[in-house]
């Protein structure tokens, strides 16, 4: 016979395999979800466009942010994680990223939302590159689920341009 020790050992480890199992079979069932997000984002009003003292740009936008997100949503997604940036090429980079506003959605119920926000974080631009400048405003997102790979998506829109001048 075995001992209780034994015994003990076999069946936390078989438990542990079929947790393991479960686990995996329900991350690969996520792969088979194809969300469709939706997002629309009007620039209201330039609130302030200025150069600083030190000479770089700063602009301070009023936005309204609508988006449809609930396709992100499965039974395995812990939350979404959303941020919408503003990016733009200069000179010196072929790159610039600017986040303007995040947030954090827990549930299906509230990823459909609509929000009037002023950017929630500052559009500033090393040195004064910004005038007339052309930019696209992005929506990433991040899903972040209960079990298995975190994965990330975006959508961009473009055709937003700054003023010529200072404000």
């Amino acid at each position: 016979m075995h001992s209780f020790g034994y015994r003990a050992n076999a069946l936390l480890t078989f438990a542990a395999t079929i947790l393991a199992v479960i686990c995996a079979i329900a991350s690969f069932s996520d792969t088979l979800n194809s969300p469709s997000p939706t997002a629309q984002v009007q620039v209201l009003s330039i609130n302030w466009f200025q150069s600083q003292p030190n000479g770089n740009d700063e602009v301070s936008m009023t936005l309204n942010i609508s988006a449809d997100l609930q396709s992100l949503f499965t039974w395995n997604t812990k939350q979404v994680f959303v941020f919408l940036a503003a990016e733009y090429e200069t000179p010196a980079n072929s790159l610039n990223q600017i986040s303007l506003w995040d947030g954090i959605i827990p549930s299906k119920e509230i990823a459909k939302f609509q929000i009037h926000t002023s950017n929630k974080y500052r559009f500033v631009d090393q040195g004064s590159n910004l005038r007339g400048k052309e930019f696209n405003l992005t929506l990433h997102w991040h899903v972040m689920p209960k079990t298995g790979k975190m994965f990330a998506d975006k959508l961009v829109m473009s055709g937003y341009h700054l003023p010529k001048e200072y404000r």
